[in-house]
C-alpha cells in the first residue's frame, strides 16, 4: 500500500476516534507529501524521498519538543513527542543499538576505514544503506565511536 493511501486510511481512523494528536500529525504528513509532489517534476515520490520527508517531520517534532521543554512548556512538549510517534509508524522498523553497530562495523570493514579521517567514506555508505532505519545523528555518533576505538 502506498504511503498516501496509508496516510488517508489512518486519517479517517483518527477522525472516527477523535484522536486530535494523530489527526494533526497525519494532516502534516499529508500536507508535506502534497507539497513535495506538486513542487517537483510531477513524478511520484520515490520510497527514499518519502522516508526522508517523514524523517524530516519527526526531526522537526523532536526539536520543537526540546524547545518547549527548555521553556518549561511540558504539555506542548508531550504533544510534539506524541505526534512524532504517530509519524514514526510509517517508517521502516528502526534498528536497535546492537543491530546498528553490527551494520556499521560491516560498512567500516567493507570501506576499509581505519581512523576518524575515514568518517566521510563510512558515513556516505552508511547513510545510503541505513536510510529510514536509523536516525542520521545516531549513525554519525556510532561511526565516530567505532572509528575512534
Amino acid at each position: 500500500m502506498s504511503l498516501e493511501v496509508e496516510i488517508m486510511s489512518q486519517l479517517k481512523e483518527a477522525m472516527k476516534a477523535k484522536n486530535t494528536i494523530a489527526l494533526e500529525a497525519l494532516r502534516a504528513v499529508k500536507s508535506e507529501l502534497l507539497l513535495a509532489k506538486t513542487s517537483g517534476s510531477g513524478e511520484e515520490l520515490t520510497e527514499a524521498q518519502q522516508i526522508a520527508l517523514l524523517q524530516k517531520l519527526i526531526k522537526q517534532r523532536k526539536e520543537a519538543a526540546e524547545q518547549f521543554k527548555a521553556n518549561g512548556r511540558e504539555e506542548f512538549e508531550q504533544k510534539e513527542l506524541a505526534q512524532a510517534e504517530v509519524i514514526l509508524q510509517f517508517l521502516p522498523k528502526q534498528l536497535s543499538a546492537e543491530e546498528l553497530e553490527a551494520v556499521i562495523k560491516e560498512i567500516i570493514a567493507e570501506v576499509g576505514a581505519t581512523s576518524p579521517k575515514d568518517m566521510g567514506k563510512v558515513m556516505g555508505t552508511a547513510s545510503a544503506k541505513l536510510a529510514g532505519k536509523a536516525e542520521g545523528k545516531l549513525i554519525s555518533e556510532k561511526v565516530k565511536d567505532l572509528l575512534n576505538n
